[in-house]
């Protein structure tokens, strides 16, 4: 097989960034990718609907000209979120509320202390019918950076898929065999989104050799084991995990320095990384829904109807990528060949 055409896919989990940046990031994810969830982790976050349909329109602002490319917004939860905040933003169309434990990633600081205290908030969101996303790992300075996800599902994640049965979960980014198999045994109403770097790297390839800050993301990468327990989910077809590349910008200093920031930009070959690594478990079959279908399906929303088209040709991810005003990027993958190529951009 050297081409293949798949329905053209969506991104639920990314991070576009603001101002200059959206230059950059929405035509990236815009040549490959219909619609994106996408993260409200700015500063300030985006805890309102009036503040995500204001990023809305940043967004479709530097979306490529004719371009049909669909933000999907999402609120940032705090423990000032109120039950009105959540029907607002149902009635604005915002898709989802992000749950992020304070001090968890980037700019998280803001999010919630006390995840019990927002029982109210996730039983509105359960009412109006919007998505729970959750970043799934506890913070507490005694627990294990690696075992931190685990302790999350443990601690908080059980609990409330348990009292809210009739909300949709999508835990984001799992990383461990314990997320695939808590996400697995759970009820329909339980998803995940899977990046490329929890597919294609584990902890060896951040520490062996030197740190790769470029590669360091949170969740942090974790054993080859918990990475093999991902690769077999997705490869199985599985309609419970789908694509979410948790693109994370950042330059390259902000990177390549003494407390380099958290975050892989793979929007610029996300397409491309998912098919090589499909390609290498001898899963072609399986990219459609785990890119184009299932993430629609758990969202409650319509398939897209046209199509991509990806062919087998060896191509280099660039070293790095310059901004107008001279600020770089390091892609994810930065300098590696992949198998596989976007035939013709959407943008």
């Amino acid at each position: 097989m050297d081409r293949i055409t798949i329905t053209t896919p969506d991104d639920w989990h990314l991070h576009f960034r603001d101002g200059d940046m959206l230059n950059e990031t929405v035509p990236a994810t815009a040549r490959c990718f219909k619609r994106a969830i996408v993260m409200p982790n700015l500063v300030p976050p985006i805890t309102s609907a009036d503040m995500a349909l204001k990023y809305r329109s940043r967004i479709i602002d530097a979306s490529p000209a004719n371009s049909q490319f669909e933000p999907l917004m999402t609120l940032y939860l705090t423990n000032a979120t109120s039950t009105q905040d959540i029907v607002d933003a149902k009635q604005a169309g915002i898709h989802a509320c992000k749950l992020y434990p304070a001090g968890a990633t980037t700019n998280s600081d803001s999010a919630v202390k006390g995840i019990d205290a927002l029982y109210p908030v996730f039983q509105a969101m359960q009412e109006e019918g919007m998505l729970l996303l959750v970043h799934g790992e506890v913070t507490d300075s005694h627990i294990d950076i690696f075992d931190r996800e685990k302790a999350f599902i443990d601690t908080h994640l059980a609990s409330i898929v348990e009292a809210f049965p009739q909300l949709k979960v999508v835990f984001e980014h799992i990383t461990t065999a314990d997320a695939v198999q808590f996400v697995s045994n759970s009820s329909a109403n339980v998803a995940a989104t899977v990046t490329p770097q929890h597919l294609l790297l584990n902890r060896n390839d951040l520490l062996v050799g030197g740190i790769r800050p470029h590669n360091y993301c949170l969740p942090v990468l974790k054993r080859n084991t918990h990475q093999q327990a991902i690769r077999d989910v997705v490869a199985s077809g599985s309609n419970k995990f789908f694509l979410g590349t948790d693109s994370a910008p950042h330059t390259r200093d902000n990177k390549e320095n003494a407390c380099g920031c958290a975050g892989c930009y793979s929007a610029w070959s996300a397409i491309e990384l998912y098919a090589q690594v499909f390609d290498d478990l001898g899963a072609l079959d399986k990219l459609e829904g785990f890119a184009s279908h299932h993430g629609a399906d758990f969202y409650g929303l319509k398939r897209n109807t046209d199509t991509i088209t990806l062919v087998q040709e060896l191509w280099q991810v660039p070293d790095r990528i310059t901004l107008a005003d001279g600020t770089e990027l390091v892609p994810f993958y930065a300098g590696q060949t992949l198998n596989w190529k976007l035939e013709n951009s959407l943008s």
